[in-house]
């Protein structure tokens, strides 16, 4: 099954006719796109991600499997793009209890700045063989530059210099900047962030291949999701067909009636980080010169009992991009209770999916009599082929959208001040 947009809940609130009145423009923001004729077209690599590194996933995949021999655990240190989509795929693919992992255990740092986590993190290793990837284009960002110094240093004073050298992986820049000087000084095994490839569209270059296949996941089939779904979306497709165009002129067409903020929502808690590599992507791509759809996640059934009053009865200024996987076979039946106190026998027998597919039914249906329009996206089981193709849907989708709000989607210059401002109360030189 590939991916398709459920319209059934959006009858109320996008006609038919509304579609066919916004295809003029999906086309023109698609083929702005693919002749690269667009604001930030010198940062298009990702297009070409899927067969591009295809091409080198058998040399990715060796290097990989040399590196994760005898580790137990891999730290890998990134923030925003630079790790959100390895956390996507691990999260979603691996055993929360430890069972079955199929390599050494991933952990991550460098995406935050609590120095709590890094005493824990450094005391919990101690008695661990590791190592780590470090992803950082200019070596210098803030954030994953001192979790590398402070990981850097544990790990030396653990193994030793020589030894520590061989349990580094850096992906960063070709020639340039500080980690690929470090890199070159002191042999690290290293892979190339490509210039053309933005961060929050990198998943499916080394900064996201290379930690998962160190982590046991199939790069290849990541990239073979993504592949199709390149191929399923081409310009050539209509846009009733075109689940990149069809969802980037829905979420377009909801803005223009005032739905300004969008709920990803998925019943998979294992999905947690999907969304938030997702909530990356559209906020940063969109969310500038005073424009954009402000991304927001929700986790169901747990945030139903948290948030589900604001969803169902809130301001009515927001719409749902609810994402529904095929439902995995029944592992987990309801039993029976002889006294049935819940009352909940008549379940008895049935799978906790089924009870999960109506509470998704229920929910999408109580949030439509709401006010609250849903979009619906359907994809096969979660497993890498099917990431593959979500990845590279909402990439595109969301390249088309920018360009429909007529904004560069592969910028982002507000990240900056934060960062000035930063520096200057550290008292760094020159801010």
């Amino acid at each position: 099954m590939s991916i398709s947009i459920e319209l059934k809940y959006l009858r109320d609130f996008v006609q038919g006719r509304a579609i066919e009145q916004w295809t003029a423009r999906v086309n023109d923001a698609h083929l702005t796109l693919m002749n690269r004729t667009g604001q930030g077209n010198d940062f298009l690599g990702w297009m070409n991600l899927p067969e591009k590194s295809l091409h080198s996933v058998t040399v990715l995949n060796h290097v990989a499997g040399e590196f994760a021999a005898g580790l137990d655990s891999v730290v890998v240190i990134g923030i925003g793009g630079s790790y959100l989509g390895t956390r996507a795929v691990t999260e979603a693919l691996t055993n929360p209890f430890g069972e079955n992992r199929p390599g050494p255990e991933i952990l991550f740092a460098g995406h935050q700045l609590v120095d709590t986590y890094y005493h824990q993190l450094t005391a919990y290793l101690r008695n661990r063989n590791w190592g780590i990837i470090v992803v950082s284009k200019s070596g210098t960002t803030t954030e994953p530059a001192i979790a590398f110094r402070i990981l850097k240093q544990a790990l030396e004073h653990q193994v030793g210099p020589a030894k520590a050298a061989s349990r580094v992986i850096a992906i960063t820049d070709q020639s340039r900047g500080a980690l690929r000087k470090l890199a070159d000084q002191l042999g690290y095994t290293t892979f190339v962030i490509p210039d053309d490839v933005g961060g929050r569209y990198s998943v499916l270059s080394p900064v996201g291949l290379v930690p998962l296949a160190v982590a046991g996941f199939s790069a290849e089939q990541l990239l073979q999701g993504a592949l199709r779904m390149k191929q399923n979306s081409g310009m050539e497709i209509g846009i009733q067909n075109n689940p990149v165009t069809l969802y980037s002129a829905l979420r377009n067409i909801l803005l223009s009636q005032g739905k300004t903020t969008e709920v990803f929502c998925s019943f998979q808690p294992q999905l947690h980080y999907v969304a938030e590599w997702w909530k990356q992507l559209y906020g940063e791509s969109e969310g500038k010169d005073g424009k954009g759809i402000f991304p927001a996640a929700v986790e169901y059934t747990t945030d139903l009992h948290s948030m589900g009053q604001f969803m169902q009865d809130g301001p009515r200024n927001l719409f749902e991009t609810m994402l529904e996987p095929e439902n995995p076979n029944a592992l987990f039946p309801i039993p029976s209770d002889p006294q049935d106190l819940d009352g909940l026998n008549f379940l008895a027998g049935s799978s906790m999916s089924l009870a999960n597919q109506a509470a998704l039914t229920g929910t999408a249906e109580a949030h439509v009599s709401g006010g609250v329009p849903v979009i619906g996206i359907k994809t096969g089981p979660i497993n890498e082929f099917t990431l593959g193709e979500l990845f590279f849907f909402f990439e595109k989708a969301c390249a088309i959208s920018g360009y429909l709000l007529k904004v560069n989607p592969f910028d982002q210059p507000g990240v900056e001040l934060y960062k000035k401002n930063m520096f200057r109360l550290l008292g760094k030189p020159g801010y």
